[in-house]
């Protein structure tokens, strides 16, 4: 997945017209957004066509999904075929859950992004101590997309040496809650960025500055 300027948009509003508004003032530096339950729950999951058609984006649905295998499939399936280009799963959950989600990525020829570990703060107490079996999970899998934070770059360098130098590792935690791009992407291919971008009087301005701080 070919992300520009390395910056995927967290577009976590409850509102088509506000996230259209949004969309539209920083469509010029950006080709990738991630949808999740707040907008989806919101206003349908045709959210996603929506914005694909109006703006010709990449879509990943972040839905994090863990659930076991036959439900992850339908999931998967729902998502992928209203348009999805990328969903984002739980590794936790398991080798048949992700096998699931992957079957369905690859049947219909889209992206599957392995969450190992998360960017709050309480992904320290259960997802951590588990966020390296995870990522040689994806490893054994053939996975190459993965999701690892940009607010514990000592973690994300972990999980890039797990995968390898080849995988595609994209970072929410950048801004609002702390993580630098920058030096983000000195591990990572591309950060996701929501709060800081969506909550900007100047959307624009925002991702303008994220480029160069």
């Amino acid at each position: 997945m070919k992300v520009k300027n390395n910056i995927i948009l967290a577009l976590d509003v409850m509102d088509m017209d506000e996230a259209i508004t949004i969309c539209d003032k920083v469509k010029g530096q950006i080709n990738t957004i991630k949808i999740g339950y707040p907008l989806t729950l919101a206003v349908g999951i045709e959210c996603i066509n929506i914005l694909k058609e109006q703006f010709n984006f990449q879509v990943i649905c972040d839905y994090k999904v863990a659930d076991i295998d036959a439900t992850n499939d339908k999931i998967a399936d729902i998502t992928y075929s209203n348009g999805a280009d990328g969903l984002i799963c739980h590794g936790f959950v398991g080798e048949d859950s992700v096998q699931a989600c992957l079957d369905k990525a690859n049947e219909y020829n889209r992206e599957l992004f392995l969450l190992t570990e998360m960017s709050h703060p309480g992904a320290r107490k259960f997802l951590q101590p588990v966020a390296e079996d995870i990522a040689q999970l994806g490893v054994d899998l053939n996975i190459k997309n993965y999701v690892a934070p940009a607010t514990r770059p000592d973690r994300l360098k972990t999980i890039r040496n797990i995968v390898g130098k080849d995988a595609y590792i994209i970072s929410p935690g950048v801004g609002t809650q702390g993580g630098s791009a920058k030096e983000t992407l000195k591990i990572s291919d591309a950060v996701i960025v929501g709060r800081s971008i969506y909550t900007s009087d100047d959307p624009e301005k925002a991702v303008n500055d994220i480029l160069t701080k």
